[in-house]
């Protein structure tokens, strides 16, 4: 709430610099001093001005804070060390900020893409599954906080190799037909007797298969082009497999209040022909060209996204398209259309960029999929559809939630879109990493796996759904519900029992996302159910206890949860107070920092730290004895405050406030 604040100090910064020195900054950067009695900002521009003005940082500091003059919500600037300038603020006027209503963010015409989940359609969502989901449903919350308009997409590879494997195995494991394998999906039940748990077993068995015997792969490959071309009876069962197990996956994401708008399907990309739309443009531009030589001989190859432009050949020798091809194979090319003329996955994943992008001069045909229980509706793509329908792609940047094992494809991907020619949406496509999810030993055994006394020595075990070892999203949820219904129950037995599982749901859900979060993308997450669930430390239920802490206050008074009437915000001059103040006000700071670093772990951070805030508030300040009624009044509103801006906190990582814990 105080990022407008800071939003005018800089443009005032910076006229004042243009004015003084005829000097530019590309970023004023504002930090915080390390104590509050300082002040609550710090401005270390006079040491990036020195060599350029060749005047000592703390004389420039001094010339600036004489001329800045009156700054709206500034009190006042003093220049500090060797050339600090610190900036207190109004606070009576910050103060303002947090006691108005929370409006909602006007929506910008920039409109955002964000890719996210994608599991492939071949068995139930695992836990590293969720960490994509989290990642990308919070992602989305922190855009349209910010007021952007976001597209939710998960794209479904539903002619891949993995639905390959569920159609060999059916086929040639279990020889099932069409007719069996739709009474199978007619007859099954929730988890664990589910489709898409009887498809888990499957994909392992047919892992097992092709390593008893490599012959076995021959299936694999056979069964793979007949999906691809379609009109056969693998193409049949692959599709009628993969759109129950689909179902099945929004089911479960829907657990967790993830939604999407819209799911395109590689069965269509191949159909509609987005790929041959693709390759002549990128013919055309330069950005392919043919192999004759080497390893690669009979592709069609690209320059590697990070490798050095290849010299052309001495006499000037062109490929197909005119341009210049490289002297001799480059063997670190990447391949796009096989010899054998079938695409690579970049290959298709260009043409579908093309298309996100609004480049590819084509559309997909949509029809309804899923409605939730809010009435949302998910649409997915089809060759022909439906004649009404939301208008999706054509938007202004991307953002695509996948794993870091993929950065060399989606920097090939960005490659290929520069190399066409579009620059700038080069720029805007951003791939969102992020590393795996394993298990500690404590959790695998708990969760009924034999762990080797090796395993036991590890500080986590990676999951393979190959090998069938992993933790369902599912029997996650459901073990995390148990675990947390427990301890509601234990407390709150004048609940019914539908109230005590609604709160252990939220409990339940809020550790899951809360633990998914807490980790920087880029760190490799080894799941824990006691550290997730704790009420202690940096945890979901921390945070949500703390907004249940401050919701009894008012409870216990008798009040509404929220500021009533006229506040004495002369108590803002404790520095223990303004500084749970100021706190609550940097939200909309923290979602503008999570986007531009697409790091969602400083909300999760944000949360802690405001819980913990709070908490040492509440036990130094007994607000409802307080007999002193401004101040207490005062206290009251802090409590509010805080509460309201926790609730927003929780809220944009999609967890829920329960009202007791």
């Amino acid at each position: 709430m105080y990022l407008e604040l800071q939003k005018q100090l800089t443009e005032h910064v910076r006229a004042l610099l243009k004015r003084l020195y005829d000097a530019e900054l590309p970023r004023i950067v504002i930090d915080q001093p390390p104590d509050i009695k300082l002040g609550e900002y710090a401005l270390p521009l006079s040491f990036e001005l020195a060599k350029k003005l060749r005047k000592p940082p703390r004389k420039i500091a001094e010339e600036i804070v004489a001329a800045m003059g009156q700054v709206p919500g500034f009190e006042k600037f003093e220049v500090a060390g060797a050339g600090y300038i610190n900036a207190r603020l109004d606070r009576r006027h910050a103060a303002g900020f947090l006691l108005a209503p929370s409006a909602a963010a006007s929506q910008t015409g920039k409109k955002v893409l964000v890719e996210h989940t994608s599991i492939n359609p071949n068995k139930a969502a695992h836990i590293g599954h969720l960490r994509n989901s989290i990642l990308g449903d919070t992602f989305v919350r922190l855009l349209r906080a910010s007021g952007a308009r976001v597209d939710i997409q998960n794209y479904i590879d539903n002619t891949g190799v993995q639905v390959a494997d569920v159609v060999v195995g059916f086929l040639h494991l279990e020889k099932k037909g069409k007719a069996e394998i739709e009474k199978l999906i007619a007859d099954a039940g929730p988890p664990p007797h589910s489709f898409d748990y009887y498809c888990w077993d499957l994909y392992a068995r047919v892992s097992q298969w092709y390593e008893q015997d490599k012959e076995n792969l021959k299936l694999r490959l056979q069964t793979l082009h007949e999906i691809e071309q379609g009109g056969n009876e693998a193409a049949e069962i692959g599709q009628i497999a993969a759109t129950a197990v689909i179902r099945r996956h929004l089911e479960t994401m829907d657990r967790l209040g993830i939604q999407y708008d819209f799911l395109p399907q590689e069965s269509e990309i191949l159909h509609l022909h987005f790929w041959d739309l693709a390759f002549e443009q990128m013919k055309q531009k330069g950005v392919l060209y043919f192999e004759t030589e080497g390893k690669n001989k009979g592709c069609w190859v690209m320059k590697r996204a990070g490798s050095k432009p290849a010299a052309p050949p001495a006499g000037g020798q062109t490929g197909l398209e005119g341009k210049a091809a490289p002297e001799g194979p480059d063997e670190d090319a990447k391949v796009i259309v096989r010899s054998n003329n079938t695409v690579t996955y970049v290959g298709k994943d260009i043409a579908y960029h093309l298309w996100k992008f609004g480049l590819l001069g084509r559309d997909f045909g949509y029809r309804r999929f899923y409605k939730y229980a809010d009435g949302h509706q998910v649409w997915i793509s089809a060759e022909s559809g439906e004649a009404n329908h939301p208008h999706f792609g054509g938007v202004s940047a991307i953002y695509n939630v996948i794993d870091s094992r993929q950065s060399d494809p989606q920097n090939n991907v960005i490659e290929a879109i520069r190399g066409l020619g579009y620059t700038q949406q080069a720029e805007d496509y951003h791939h969102f990493s992020y590393e795996m999810v394993a298990l500690t030993p404590g959790c695998a055994k708990e969760l009924g796996y034999d762990v080797s006394e090796e395993d036991q020595k590890r500080s986590y075990i990676e999951v393979s759904g190959r090998k069938g070892f992993g933790v369902k999203a599912d029997d996650l949820l459901d073990k995390l519900i148990a675990a947390a219904l427990a301890e509601v129950e234990a407390r709150h037995q004048e609940l019914t029992p539908d109230g005590r599982r609604e709160i252990a749901t939220q409990i339940a859900i809020g550790a899951l996302r809360y633990f998914m979060l807490k980790f920087t993308k880029g760190s490799v997450i080894a799941f824990d159910f006691k550290e997730a669930l704790s009420f202690e430390g940096e945890t979901g239920p921390y945070a949500q206890y703390a907004v249940v802490r401050a919701t009894n206050i008012f409870r216990k008074a008798g009040l509404a949860p929220e500021v009533s009437g006229q506040v004495d915000l002369q108590f803002l001059s404790e520095d223990e107070i303004w500084g749970l103040w100021l706190k609550a006000g940097q939200l909309s700071s923290i979602v503008e920092q999570c986007i531009a670093t697409t790091e969602p772990a400083y909300v999760a951070k944000y949360a802690f730290q405001l819980a913990q805030q709070f908490n040492n508030f509440y036990h130094r300040h007994h607000i409802l004895t307080e007999t002193d009624e401004a101040r207490k009044q005062f206290l009251l509103a802090t409590a509010a405050v805080v509460r309201r801006s926790l609730i927003e906190c929780l809220g944009l990582m999609g967890i829920a406030a329960p009202v007791v814990m």
